[in-house]
């Protein structure tokens, strides 16, 4: 999942954009998710100041236990500590620490490694998969843990509605899950399916979930420490206020070297960069990255590093496509316009993406088109000379004459009943890249005739689920696997009825489209598998519902004269926060351990050392919502 980063995303985003997957799942009423972000208090907290749950600044300092805290400093809260519910980037990254998936992805170049499974096979005809589980992975309780577990997990996807929400896509195609022995978990398919080495769901204890009665309510924040088997324990939470981790001494991969993990939420992302400098953090991840202007006035900083590399996001503006339910029934009020796939086309032939890249991002992004991120090259994907919708404002003046959208008296686009053209655009109100590029679009789409009114709010997902708005801005993490970054726009993504939440990104639903999808999800041969996802990001550029305008960089900093050495992903030039694993935090030593780099990269991340509470702020926790609040939601 990862990835994400939309407006609630594996993840990632599900924006915050990012992220999410599949066919069986998000069952779960809207209304119980918005009324549990009703009750949500705001929190705004700025580093160094005194609050009822921090009652004094604190500084990057030792505790007097001894303990070292690694804090970071992020833009988003958690939507829920349910490894069934989660979405958001933040909280998928936190699964990963606690828990164990069947495989991993290795930091240098995104390979497939071992995790809970140490290895796996399948048939001949690939529908039965079998994995040996490991024997040396335990539960943080004491108990070991088994193929069992594994079994449990997915079996309960499979048959709970609820359960499947956030991940059910992986599930979908199982026939039946096994677990002959403590070691052998058997796996058997309806058809072939190619993320057999990539199912990236968190594996949890059977014995302390199967009490759970409502999977889509239950948001695992009560019984603390949560029970896991990764790198960290879960051991401290408060909602919208901070998340707490302690180092798992029985990690089977061996234990991180520090002894505690904080995460702290800034949604003033000037104030982060602040206390950064002044030491009381030391690490930095943004909104979902720092802002050029952030970012260089950091690079000559004393005992500061600026982190800049290819990001695995992308950043896009996505159109409302008449947003309907599986039944059919129509959900909220989307401008009708936008059902013409010429003024759609119209609209991003009006977006210059090169004044974006140069001039918002300031050169820390390129160009976008596809889903896929360069740095997944396998699946990487641009349009044809021919096929692109490259910036011509003259053009696509002509596609809206030709659709009936002519200029009055006034100058403005009109359609046959006489209405001026007006587009709300949902914004992120922490992101600052949402409002500069809204600020382009009301200059480039006025010259067009069009108007455009900005919506930038804290909660953006409210109207996101509801269909309320006309376009969007939008994002995702991908995951090393793209299935499903793609599954969040195939019709079975769909919510069930108006009053239930899906894991559809922004209720896209092509039938074309879909028999790629299931083409690419059964094809193992990985060249053929690559063809048919170039094919799907063809296929969604062409319908114009997204447009991808950037690719973003991982712009993160983070101190010096406090980590000795941290591991990137991928290991030559990648991110450190909202990796496709546990590797940065897992490996990352402190300045004054005294055990060297031990080969772990050094370009990239921090690590604050803290006493008392710290708090991650933010602005609502949304129970198994598949949207994102940030700039970067899912995995």
């Amino acid at each position: 999942m990862d990835t994400n980063d939309q407006y609630g995303g594996q993840h990632d985003t599900r924006r915050p954009r990012i992220r999410h997957r599949g066919r069986t799942r998000g069952a779960v009423p809207r209304r119980v998710r918005l009324a549990a972000a009703a009750g949500a208090a705001a929190l705004i907290l700025t580093a160094g100041v005194a609050t009822p749950l921090d009652p004094a600044p604190r500084e990057a300092l030792a505790a007097d236990d001894g303990k070292r805290t690694l804090t970071v400093a992020v833009a988003q809260s958690v939507d829920s500590l349910s490894p069934f519910l989660a979405v958001r980037l933040l909280s998928t990254s936190i699964h990963r620490l606690t828990y164990e998936y069947l495989t991993n992805y290795d930091p240098e170049d995104n390979h497939v490694v071992p995790g809970l499974a140490t290895r796996w096979k399948s048939s001949p005809d690939k529908l039965t998969w079998t994995y040996t589980i490991r024997s040396d992975s335990k539960w943080s309780d004491g108990k070991r843990a088994t193929a069992e577990d594994a079994a449990w997990t997915f079996n309960t996807m499979m048959t709970d509605e609820g359960a499947a929400t956030a991940n059910g896509s992986f599930t979908a195609n199982f026939e039946e899950v096994t677990a002959p022995s403590p070691t052998e978990l058997v796996i058997r398919l309806k058809k072939p399916q190619a993320t057999m080495t990539a199912l990236d769901v968190p594996i949890v204890p059977r014995h302390v979930w199967e009490k759970v009665d409502d999977f889509s309510e239950f948001n695992n924040d009560k019984d603390l420490p949560v029970v896991g088997n990764g790198p960290f324990v879960l051991t401290d939470y408060k909602p919208d206020s901070y998340v707490r981790l302690e180092a798992n001494k029985d990690f089977w991969r061996g234990a991180p070297k520090f002894d505690e993990l904080l995460f702290r939420y800034y949604k003033d992302q000037d104030a982060a960069v602040s206390a950064l400098r002044k030491g009381e953090v030391s690490f930095v991840a943004g909104s979902p990255s720092l802002t050029p202007a952030q970012a260089a006035s950091l690079q000559n900083e004393k005992n500061i590093k600026v982190n800049d590399a290819p990001g695995r996001r992308f950043y896009a503006l996505a159109t409302n496509p008449g947003a309907k339910a599986k039944n059919g029934e129509k959900i909220g009020d989307g401008h009708p316009s936008l059902l013409d796939q010429r003024v759609r086309n119209a609209l991003f032939m009006a977006v210059d993406r090169k004044t974006v890249v140069d001039k918002v991002f300031q050169g820390h992004a390129v160009d976008g088109a596809g889903y896929i991120p360069p740095r997944y090259a396998q699946y990487f994907w641009e349009p044809s000379a021919g096929q692109e919708l490259a910036y011509d404002p003259g053009k696509a003046a002509r596609l809206l004459d030709q659709a009936g959208f002519l200029r009055n008296g006034d100058g403005k686009r009109v359609g046959k009943d006489g209405k001026p053209l007006n587009y709300r655009i949902l914004c992120h109100a922490t992101d600052p890249n949402d409002k500069a590029i809204g600020r382009y679009l009301e200059e480039w789409w006025g010259a067009l005739g069009i108007g455009v009114t900005l919506n930038c709010l804290d909660n953006a997902t409210d109207p996101w689920l509801a269909g309320e708005y006309d376009l969007a801005f939008d994002g995702w993490s991908v995951n090393p696997d793209p299935d499903f970054v793609l599954s969040i726009h195939t019709c079975g993504a769909l919510p069930a009825t108006p009053e239930h939440t899906g894991a559809t990104d922004n209720f896209i639903c092509d039938k074309k489209y879909d028999e790629l999808y299931a083409r690419q999800s059964a094809e193992y041969d990985p060249a053929e598998r690559a063809n048919l996802v170039q094919q799907m990001q063809s296929r969604l550029y062409d319908l114009g519902y997204m447009n991808v305008m950037t690719y973003p960089n991982a712009v993160e900093a983070y101190r010096t004269d406090q980590i000795e050495s941290i591991t990137t992903m991928p290991s030559k030039a990648g991110n450190i926060y909202g990796q496709d694993g546990y590797w940065g935090w897992w490996s990352a030593v402190p300045a004054d351990s005294g055990e060297g780099s031990g080969g772990s990269s050094s370009t990239g991340v921090v690590v604050g050392i803290v006493t008392g509470v710290v708090v991650l702020a933010g602005f609502g926790v949304f129970v198994a919502m598949r949207r994102r609040a940030t700039a970067e939601d899912r995995e």
